[in-house]
């Protein structure tokens, strides 16, 4: 199965907050992602329990938190690749 480079295939709790990612093409880095965990359905995934409960849904890609919780694995691989949040567009 090919699947896009920016897919992850790792995730390892650093810290609350923290995770190392791996993405599909072997990019992989330390992510601080807490303040991107917005909305009740994050509201257990945001306590140190829940936060450690992360896993990989290889079905979609990215990282995942029982309930329902996830976050986009592109957005993910732009923060480990250049360091930098991609900037959210509004459209006029």
């Amino acid at each position: 199965m090919n699947v896009p480079s920016y897919y992850i295939t790792d995730a390892t709790v650093v810290d609350h907050g923290v995770l190392r990612l791996v993405f599909a093409d072997g990019l992989s880095g330390e992510v601080e992602i807490i303040n991107r965990m917005r909305g009740p359905v994050f509201e257990h995934a945001r306590t140190a329990e829940g936060f450690s409960e992360v896993f990989v849904d290889a079905e979609i890609g990215t990282i995942a938190w029982p309930g329902g919780a996830d976050l986009a694995p592109d957005t993910l691989y732009e923060r480990v690749r250049s360091g930098a949040w991609p900037v959210d567009v509004v459209a006029a």
